[in-house]
Formats: C-alpha cells, structure tokens, sequence
C-alpha cells in the first residue's frame, strides 16, 4: 500500500514536471485533491519533542528513529513511533545506510541458545587504527545470554598469553562460564589459551572456519561496537583509545537498549534476572 506521504510526493511531481491541473494530477494516482491539500496542525508538543529527537541524534549519530523513540519511551514521554519518524525525516536525520551484497545461501549450524547469565561467552578481536594510521586492537568478549560485553582489552598487540591473561582478571569478580565461543585464530588456538582453558574445565568452542555467522552474538555486537564507536571517533594515543571505548562499553551495558532484550539495557536485564519471583 502506497503511503499518502508518497502518493502527496507524486502529485507535486506531476504538478511541477508536466504542468498538469491538481486535479488531472490526483485522478491519475487516485488521490483525492482534499488529501493532497491537507496541511496538518501543529502541535505545541511538538517543538519540545523535535529539540529532544535532535539532542538524542547528536550524541547517538548512529541511532535511528525506531531507536530514539524506544529512549524517548524510557524517559517517560509517551509519543506514536510515526511521529518520531515523521520530525526525524522533517529534520533530514536519516542514516544512510550501505546496500548489503546477497550472498549464497549456505546450511547454518544452529547453537542452542544459553539460558542463564555466564553460561556461555563469546569473543573475538577487531583492528581498528590512531589518527596516524597505527593500528591496534580489541579483545571483545560478551555474556550470549545477557548480550552484557563484559571486556573491551584495547593495546597494540594480544596474544593467546594475554587473553587468558585477561580472563583470569574477569574471573576475580565474577564466575567464568562452561564455554567460550571463538574462531580458529592463533590466539584463541594455540597452547597458551587451550592450557589454561583445560586447567579452568572451560570449553573452546570453535567455529568452522570461514564461518563467521556460527559466532554471531560477538559479530552483532562487534558491527555495533564499530558502527557507534571507532567509526565515530578519533583515537590520538593508546590511553586515548582505552578511556573513549571504555566509556562506550559503560554507556552500551547501562544506557543503550537492547531490541533483543525486550528494550532493556543489559543491566536492566540482569537486574530483572536476580529480582525475586
């Protein structure tokens, strides 16, 4: 079904490309020339909700409306997802977004879904560079059931030494899981990790190789992690690198909401887990 939005669109087009009567124009789409007049009233709560949408879309570049309006929801105001979407178009806030190539469809290897916190991890690196095209990486591991990213490890090099390293400092405060999801890297496959996961009674769960989408909790979260965070900032030195990407974990496991989660942050959620029935 064509929007009115749409067919309003296309009688200006004709209006204004082949000289036609508004009314030759709206006959030929079948639109009726009271709805192509149609001017809608404006609202006095619509110059506050325009302010906070933009304020919104300033500090979250990468949000789009049906984000916004899930933490407009959370601050309290009560607000029908078609206006949100409607001054986030007025305003020229659109995302543009990159057209995805098909792929062939290939047999998938479903995992079964972890049903508690810390029961599964996931993790896996990502490379991204300073100001002046050094390059350095990520260590990212995240909880498959509560979607919370329980690290971020930001230096120039990690190796297998360092990830169980790394792990051993998560295990201080909190329990570490039965297995651990991750590619065939040297890191995640050599004799340093594989010794202390056996000593641990952990479980390397390696995916195929070539196989991404059989990892696809880290992946999801690794395309946020770049879309919102080293996609939008610049990194003038490793310190600098640590506190913003720091500061981004912090806001994406207690501010930022979670579609998966029921629009729950991913403390809210573990939060929800540990109330009494």
């Amino acid at each position: 079904m064509v929007k009115p939005h749409a067919r309003r669109a296309s009688v200006d087009h004709l209006l204004n490309e082949y000289k036609v009567s508004e009314r030759r124009a709206c006959r030929l789409i079948k639109f009726a020339r009271s709805s192509h007049r149609y001017k809608p009233l404006d609202d006095p709560r619509d110059e506050y909700l325009r302010l906070r949408i933009k304020e919104i879309a300033e500090v979250r570049r990468r949000f789009g409306y049906r984000r916004i309006h899930v933490m407009l929801l959370r601050e309290g105001l009560k607000v029908n997802h078609k206006r949100v979407q409607r001054i986030y178009r007025e305003e020229k806030l659109s995302l543009r977004t990159k057209n995805r190539k098909k792929r062939a469809m290939h047999l998938r290897v479903a995992k079964e879904p972890a049903t508690q916190a810390n029961q599964r991890w996931s993790m896996d690196f990502v490379q991204d560079e300073f100001f002046n095209g050094r390059k350095f990486r990520t260590l990212n591991i995240v909880d498959d059931f509560t979607r919370e990213c329980i690290v971020i490890e930001v230096d120039i090099s990690l190796q297998g030494v360092r990830v169980a390293r790394v792990l051993d400092r998560i295990a201080i405060h909190r329990s570490l899981p039965k297995s651990i999801v991750c590619d065939n890297g040297p890191e995640f496959a050599g004799k340093a990790l594989d010794a202390w996961a056996h000593s641990k009674g952990i479980t390397l769960d390696f995916i195929r190789p070539g196989k991404p989408v059989e990892n696809a909790y880290i992946e999801s979260f690794n395309g946020k992690f770049r879309d919102e965070c080293l996609n939008s900032e610049i990194f003038l030195s490793l310190k600098d690198a640590q506190a913003k990407i720091e500061n981004w974990r912090e806001d994406y496991n207690c501010n930022r909401p979670h579609s998966s989660l029921g629009n729950l942050t991913p403390m809210e959620f573990v939060e929800k887990l540990l109330k009494p029935a």
